[in-house]
């Protein structure tokens, strides 16, 4: 006999629903599963089969053909294997599979027959409502998640056995219908802003970066607060909205990095990848094609910490998604684009040894030094709209002299100002931040009065900028006045402007 029911598969981020067909028939006995399929689905014939005999289950000796469609996707994962049982025992006929056909199936199965959860709930039961089906039989442990796309009924199953139940009786299926308010979590942070002592400027730096999406480079000695300003960006972000969070948890369910007691992220990521991460690992793919460490920080900050000692290749690889917000990755199974929409924030020291110009303590030479900046590729450092350097903190700012700072609240609602201000200039457009606006949008929404014009005229002139510099300052202006709520650039927002550029100047020339 033959039966199908619906599962379903991930290519790149995205789910896509995947018919598991059976068929009993006399013949040499076996047990034999077709698709173009990776290891692991291969080896689910001996869970399967061990599970069904563990679950009760006898059959006769026959010949069992699985296949998953459609063929020519490659599909990897264990998430087929409850699908496969539950074909499998429609075919014999001691399952009815007829209450499955606006179904989704999936989950993997023990050998005692129990289901285990799976990672890439999230984008599979989307996928299952985009193609018209209204409800998901999930592992129980991952019923929270499930629940969080609307539009679905989710089952919840811990065993094959009870599966069987259900199908034999489906008046007894029990059905989650999600909820909004499952879904409105806290946003909850262990960091805030008013933890940093000093670093007015860097402070400073931060909130413009956060406003507009500014690339932030900050350069100083060890322990002068880099890294804790980096972590605490998040904090003065807006916050996200549902649409936003669940694209987002899309990607940490994928590799199964959502939080245990969470079903949605529901805050903005921050990933600061060690130094010796490989280019690979950076923009994903591999066997399986799984998102990187780019897609991971997709909506929130990318933060490199001691640039220069990431590899040549690592900092090369980020020039196309910077430019594109997106990696597109080749593989021989296919291609695959995978989101990268997100701040890049990083941190360097000025020399080596991390304490120039501080001779005391500082042996680097002039060619050290010069060799040690010189590894960040001009076309990723020109991706950096503001470089400021982080001074040494002193002891009376150490120790709480002039109070604590602003805290990371107070800080959010200005940047949430300057967001609401760009959202509704660029309604309508692609463009969502001041940042990413081209020439075209540059010479439209950063005009400039005769007195700024003239100002910024003689500094152009006199210090020789580029063209490119220009435009970054220009754009850097512009959010600088959206935090303060003016429609019109003024010559004090292009002078804090042109002060963020000076680390760049005096660095790299």
């Amino acid at each position: 006999m033959f039966t199908q029911i619906n599962s379903g598969g991930i290519r790149a981020v995205r789910g896509y629903v995947v018919s598991v067909e059976a068929d009993v028939s006399n013949g040499l006995p076996g047990f034999s599963i077709s698709g173009q399929l990776a290891s692991e689905v291969r080896e689910s014939q001996e869970r399967v089969r061990t599970a069904l005999r563990n679950s009760g289950f006898r059959f006769q000796a026959k010949k069992i053909t699985v296949n998953l469609s459609p063929a020519g996707i490659h599909k990897g994962g264990t998430a087929y294997d409850l699908p496969i049982a539950i074909a499998v025992l429609g075919a014999f006929e001691q399952a009815d599979t007829r209450e499955l056909k606006d179904s989704l199936v999936i989950g993997e199965l023990g050998l005692d027959g129990c289901v285990k959860p799976i990672s890439g709930v999230l984008p599979l039961v989307d996928a299952a409502r985009e193609y018209g089906l209204k409800r998901c039989f999930l592992p129980a442990a991952n019923v929270r998640e499930g629940m969080m796309i609307e539009g679905m009924s989710i089952i919840g199953v811990e065993s094959l056995g009870q599966m069987a139940a259900m199908l034999r009786q489906p008046s007894s299926i029990g059905q989650c219908t999600p909820s909004m308010e499952e879904g409105v979590l806290e946003e909850t942070y262990d960091v805030d802003f008013r933890d940093i002592r000093g670093q007015l400027v860097l402070r400073r730096a931060a909130e413009i970066a956060a406003a507009g999406m500014h690339g932030l480079l900050m350069n100083g000695s060890a322990g002068t607060g880099k890294t804790m300003v980096a972590k605490r960006l998040p904090t003065i972000m807006p916050s996200l909205t549902r649409e936003e969070d669940i694209e987002i948890s899309k990607i940490y369910s994928i590799c199964g990095l959502l939080p245990p007691d969470r079903p949605l992220l529901s805050r903005r990521p921050f990933r600061s990848p060690h130094h010796t991460i490989t280019p690979l690992a950076l923009t994903g793919g591999g066997a399986q094609a799984r998102p990187g460490e780019l897609s991971l920080a997709s909506g929130g900050i990318l933060f490199l910490d001691e640039l220069p000692h990431f590899s040549r290749g690592a900092i090369d690889i980020l020039r196309q998604p910077l430019e594109e917000h997106k990696v597109t990755v080749t593989r021989v199974h296919g291609s695959y684009e995978f989101p990268a929409d997100f701040m890049l924030v990083a941190a360097t020291n000025p020399c080596p040894c991390g304490f120039y110009p501080d001779r005391s303590r500082c042996s680097c030479s002039e060619l050290q030094i010069q060799r040690y900046l010189d590894h960040i590729p001009r076309p990723v450092l020109e991706r950096f709209d503001i470089c400021v350097d982080a001074s040494p903190v002193t002891y009376e700012e150490l120790n709480g002299a002039g109070g604590t700072g602003e805290d990371s609240a107070s800080i959010r609602r200005r940047v949430e100002r300057a967001r609401n201000i760009q959202a509704e200039r660029f309604s309508g457009t692609r463009i969502r931040f001041n940042s990413r606006m081209g020439m075209k949008e540059t010479q439209e929404y950063c005009t400039l009065g005769q007195e700024e014009g003239s100002f910024l005229k003689t500094v152009y002139e006199t210090k020789q900028l580029s063209a490119r510099r220009y435009h970054k300052i220009l754009k850097v202006a512009r959010t600088i006045a959206d935090l303060d709520g003016c429609g019109l650039i003024s010559r004090k927002h292009l002078s804090e402007a042109l002060g963020y550029g000076m680390l760049e100047e005096r660095l790299w020339g």
